[in-house]
């Protein structure tokens, strides 16, 4: 079973939640915020083995293109530009569809490959940890995302989605049984948490809400979530003390009274969750 694990907006504890949630519940933990990938920061894995992620790549024979330009036409992302003189081909914008491989009938294009990422494997205890990489400069991470994703673990795989709503937490929600929609009681953290629930009742996948960072006089988010029928699964206190244990990079349920929330939070999973998780 997948659980994607994901908030509306950055810096609303996602990887804390997902990497803490990983250990008490005993799932392993998959890092798709390739951008930022660090979940290993906390859980410090083992044994790392390493596999480098490459996408295709448009080549042009010069000596049989006859410049028609139908590959730049073709193209959807305007990687392939026709000049007097060549195609000029910018790598970075290519999606490795083959279109213009397809419509070439010079057969003047052929494909080569080129590393943009890289995905990591380890072992915390008993759990597998994964996490994907995206070089620096590189401006697609859904490639990185779906290899990673490719051949998961078998068993409950917690999946820490990138923050925000955007295409690279779409590709992750798409291997996954159910969510947990990590939030904050602020301003942004309520606006952002309506657009992450819009998405994943799209992909009408079972669901509930963490809420973060709880101050006690602020409610806004708990009669949102009972307006919407939303199960909330735990609330976190804002405490200095569990700031202190994180910014060392050590486990907040390393505290007793964060790691009885948490086992608190899991039970109410296998509630939301009752066909598979372990």
């Amino acid at each position: 079973m997948n659980i994607a694990i994901l908030s509306g907006k950055g810096g609303t504890g996602k990887t804390t939640i997902s990497t803490n949630l990983s250990v008490i519940t005993g799932a392993n933990y998959i890092d798709c915020d390739v951008e930022e990938p660090n979940g290993f920061i906390f859980l410090k894995p083992s044994q790392i083995k390493r596999e480098e992620v490459k996408v295709d790549y448009p080549v042009v024979d010069s000596s049989r293109c006859t410049l028609c330009g139908e590959c730049a036409k073709v193209c959807q992302f305007n990687a392939l530009v026709k000049t007097k003189k060549d195609i000029m081909l910018f790598e970075k914008l290519c999606h490795g569809c083959h279109a213009c491989g397809i419509v070439c009938k010079q057969s003047a294009l052929t494909f080569g490959k080129r590393i943009i990422g890289t995905i990591e494997e380890g072992q915390y205890g008993n759990l597998i940890c994964k996490r994907g990489i995206l070089n620096v400069g590189e401006p697609m991470a859904v490639p990185v995302i779906r290899r990673l994703l490719k051949n998961l673990p078998a068993g409950t795989n917690l999946i820490d989605c990138a923050p925000g709503t955007s295409c690279n937490v779409v590709s992750s929600l798409q291997y996954a049984d159910g969510a947990i929609l990590v939030t904050e009681p602020s301003s942004f953290g309520f606006h952002d948490l309506k657009m992450a629930v819009q998405l994943v009742r799209s992909f009408n996948l079972p669901f509930g809400v963490v809420i973060n960072k709880h101050i006690t006089e602020d409610d806004r988010i708990q009669k949102y979530c009972e307006r919407e029928n939303i199960e909330i699964l735990g609330v976190i206190p804002y405490r200095r003390k569990a700031a202190e244990v994180y910014s060392s990079g050590k486990m907040i349920v390393e505290l007793p009274e964060y790691k009885e929330i948490f086992e608190e939070i899991a039970e109410r999973l296998r509630e939301v969750f009752p066909w598979n998780l372990q």
